[in-house]
Formats: C-alpha cells, sequence, structure tokens
C-alpha cells in the first residue's frame, strides 16, 4: 500500500529525540525520504540509521538551529540527497527556567535564537525552493505557552507566541504560492525534556504535569507527531495559518478549580 508521503522529501529539526524523532519515523513509515537535523550528530545519526536499516530513506546531520549557515546546508543535503523538498518541520526549540528579572541577556537571547530565529531561518530558506516547486508544506512547533504565560518561563513565552505569530505571517504571504504553514501547539510531552526541567526529580514532575492535564497524563511524542504528520499531508490541504492546540485539554480550562459534583 503506497504512504501519503510517498515521492515527497521532508526535513525535521530537532529530529533526533522526542517529538521530532517520533516525526521522522511517521513520515519514514508514510514513504517520505527524511533529513534529521540535530544539534546532538550523535542522535541524528541514530536515527537515520534506524530509518535506512528499516528500509527507508534518510540522512542526518549536525545542526545549529540558531545558526544560517547551519540551516542552509541542511536544505542543501535534502536537494543533494534526494532531489527536492517538500516539507519542513521546525521543530527545534529550547528552554531556560528563572525568573524574568534573573534572566541574564545571554540566556535570552539564546532562548529565541534556537527557538524563534531558527524556524525564522528555516522559512527563509525553504520558501523559494518551494516556490520554485509549486508548493511545499511547513509546520512549526509551538507551544500552548505561546498561547499563555508561565512562571520562570519568560523567554520561552515570549519565543513561542513569535512562532505563532510568524506562522501566520508566512501563511498569509505565501498561501498564493501554494506553500502551507501550520503550527502545533503541545501541551506537556513526555520527553527528556521534564528530566531537564524536573531534574533529580523528574518523575515527580512529570506526575504532577500529568495531574494539571484533564485527561489525567502527559502527551507522548507519537500524538504530535500524528498532528505534524496530518498538517503536512494533502488530507489539510484547506488548512494555513492554523495553530493547532494538542494538549489533553489544559488550555480548555478557566484554573479556577474543580466545582462540587464535577466527578
Amino acid at each position: 500500500m503506497a504512504g501519503k508521503f510517498d515521492g515527497r522529501v521532508a526535513i525535521v529539526t530537532g529530529g533526533g529525540a522526542g517529538i521530532g524523532a517520533a516525526t521522522v519515523r511517521r513520515f519514514a513509515r508514510e514513504g517520505a525520504a527524511v533529513v534529521i537535523a540535530d544539534l546532538s550528530g550523535t542522535r541524528a545519526n541514530q536515527v537515520k540509521d534506524e530509518i535506512n536499516s528499516g528500509g527507508g530513506k534518510a540522512a542526518a546531520i549536525k545542526m545549529d538551529a540558531g545558526d544560517a549557515e547551519a540551516v542552509q546546508a541542511t536544505i542543501k543535503l535534502a536537494i543533494d540527497s534526494f532531489g527536492r523538498l517538500d516539507i519542513l518541520f521546525n521543530n527545534a526549540g529550547m528552554a531556560e527556567v528563572s525568573w524574568l528579572h534573573e534572566t541574564t541577556l545571554e540566556s535570552w537571547n539564546r532562548v529565541i535564537a534556537v527557538t524563534l530565529t531558527s524556524t525564522f531561518l528555516g522559512l527563509k530558506y525553504a520558501i523559494p525552493i518551494m516556490r520554485k516547486q509549486g508548493g511545499g508544506a511547513i509546520v512549526n512547533t509551538a507551544s500552548v505557552s505561546g498561547t499563555r504565560g508561565d512562571y520562570g518561563m519568560a523567554s520561552y513565552n515570549a519565543a513561542k507566541a513569535g512562532v505563532i505569530n510568524l506562522t501566520r505571517a508566512a501563511a498569509l504571504e505565501n498561501a498564493k504560492h501554494k506553500i502551507r504553514v501550520n503550527c502545533v501547539c503541545p501541551g506537556g510531552i513526555n520527553t527528556r525534556v521534564a528530566q531537564v526541567l524536573g531534574g533529580e526529580r523528574a518523575e515527580e514532575f512529570r506526575r504532577a504535569m500529568g495531574k494539571i492535564h484533564p485527561v489525567g497524563r502527559m502527551g507522548e511524542p507519537e500524538e504530535i507527531a500524528n498532528t505534524v504528520t496530518f498538517l503536512a499531508s494533502d488530507e489539510a490541504s484547506f488548512i494555513t495559518g492554523a495553530a493547532y492546540i494538542v494538549d489533553g485539554g489544559l488550555t480548555a480550562q478557566t484554573g479556577i478549580g474543580r466545582m462540587p459534583g464535577a466527578e
């Protein structure tokens, strides 16, 4: 049976782990050739080897998503290896936790570069290629943290809010060129970020995060991959400029608390 991405070429940034790696696997299962870009060349190559050994087509590159030359090299690898670029998943991002008044300029710039500027660079260098090809699909990883505020994560909130509106602007500019641009806004997802944010109390952090989601758990990377691949597919042909919230009901609540008898 033919896959929905047969003959198409996708780039996934931050593709060596978590949501990125899950999406790489999903693209590959559906027939796409995939370029895996990650700050960890080791992780990128591990995912590449997994895909190729399973009969898929993949290439890997060590990439700093906030570096323009590295982003250009990644796109060049896709063209040199597979001849075209149909899908870009701008997934790379990072967070650093600190109170706003204690956040250093260096930390602020680092989060903005890896999370927001990286998305700009991916769009900037992929769009001309997709225009020449007659179309394409771009999906950006935003976050529910781009729609709401968090304690101690002001730089991340600002960066992800920027990704959402950058997505809208790119969608408007490129709709007539048959390039669709959307973003996905995950809630708490069970990735290594839980270890980073939770530290030695990572398991406690995961349990606490699960409890604040109405569904009673954190999301899994594969659940975000499902949304990303949908948005990149022809099934989403009339969707552009959208910010898809995938958060287990997290942002559906007011935060006031549970009413008596609500069970």
